[in-house]
């Protein structure tokens, strides 16, 4: 079944999160346009293995079912930082919003690696929490612990840490060590 939030029809506003303007970039929802950019990052290893979720090799078609899946009601939200406006890259990573339970969300995000070292994490992480754009009542985050320059993005906009945990990685394919991180809003 199509839906107008898929054909970009009448009902893709009230379905898809608005665009955020942040201090460096505009956060915006992604686009069928954005995915052959989306694809040439997150199927960078360097990418994929920092995260839970992006495979390696990317198969065919994932990041247009990423696209297809983010921005419904009720499931995950996110955002592509495009620096357009800014004389930048249209894509220079993605920040997303998973929704848990009463009114708890969790963060994950990442950067292409022409961009790292810049602050464009911690800038995104900074703006999404001032938007703080689906209500959240606290945020959880969890880096892998090989990972430390995303623990800093972290603690840096506010994050305590909870403790350690492992999870599964992907691109990986094994569990990994993890550090735990939560941010009350209200």
């Amino acid at each position: 079944m199509t839906t107008h939030a898929q054909t970009g029809g009448p009902a893709a506003t009230a379905l898809t999160p608005a665009a955020l303007v942040a201090t460096r970039f505009v956060l915006r929802p992604p686009r069928p346009s954005d995915a052959g950019l989306i694809a040439l990052h997150t199927a960078d290893l360097r990418v994929a293995r920092n995260t839970r979720s992006i495979p390696h090799p990317l198969p065919p078609g994932a990041t247009e079912a990423f696209i297809a899946r983010v921005n419904c009601p009720e499931g995950e939200r996110a955002w592509v930082l495009d620096a357009r406006a800014q004389g930048s890259a249209e894509v220079l990573g993605v920040i997303g919003l998973k929704p848990m339970d009463r009114g708890q969300w969790e963060v994950g995000y990442w950067i292409a690696p022409a961009f790292w070292n810049a602050g464009l994490a911690s800038a995104a992480v900074r703006d999404l929490i001032a938007a703080n754009p689906v209500g959240a009542r606290t945020i959880f985050a969890e880096v892998f612990q090989d990972n430390p320059a995303s623990a800093r993005v972290l603690t840096n906009a506010g994050f305590e840490y909870l403790g350690d945990a492992e999870t599964f990685s992907v691109a990986r394919g094994a569990r990994v060590a993890t550090w735990t991180y939560l941010r009350r809003m209200a």
